[in-house]
């Protein structure tokens, strides 16, 4: 099994393996074209996303600076906004559903490490969990979120959270470990 197919199946795989490393180049290529761009060259920062990511769906706005690790893993809905500095470690596919708003300096973790030196030495430098993010989901400025986590349609998460496990569907949630305050609905 290769370094690249541990990866995506989650077990502990060694980063700095030449095939990964020149995905990453690639990515790291085409993103620093990407933040070179000017905003009316929209055509041209579709025709990069469109190369990048491994599926960009309809109206896609991603402000610049964007940083991603391999782009092939990350998946966009339609009518997805992404502020200035999203940092997304797409190790394992990072599906981003519709209508989704990403505000400024969001960091999606799909790539962890072993806590014990002698596991990252023995068993290899990463693990990766995939991350989903449901339709018309909100995640405030500076939301940290981390590997395995799924978020609910409709869910906003307040800035500063750090997202340490799934949040479900329809509600606000908040904090470090961010947890569910209240249940959103039409009255509130």
């Amino acid at each position: 099994m290769t370094e690249r197919e541990k990866m995506l199946a989650g077990e502990w795989y060694w980063a700095n393996d030449p095939e990964l490393l020149a995905m990453r180049a690639r990515a790291r290529e085409l993103f620093m074209r990407y933040n070179q761009t000017l905003n009316s060259e929209q055509p041209l920062r579709e025709e990069i996303l469109g190369t990048l990511l491994g599926s960009v769906g309809k109206n896609p706005d991603v402000q610049p600076p964007f940083y991603c690790d391999y782009g092939d893993y990350i998946q966009l809905g339609d009518t997805v906004f992404i502020n200035y500095n999203c940092t997304i470690l797409d190790y394992c596919p990072v599906t981003i559903g519709n209508n989704v708003l990403i505000g400024p300096n969001v960091s999606l973790y799909a790539a962890s490490h072993p806590l014990l030196a002698s596991h990252r030495i023995q068993k290899g430098s990463d693990i990766a969990k995939p991350i989903s993010i449901g339709n018309n989901v909100w995640l405030a400025g500076n939301v940290v979120v981390c590997p395995g986590v799924t978020i609910g349609d409709n869910t906003t998460i307040g800035a500063g959270s750090i997202v340490t496990r799934d949040i479900p569907a329809n509600v606000f949630a908040a904090g470090n470990p961010c947890r569910v305050i209240r249940e959103i609905t039409e009255e509130n």
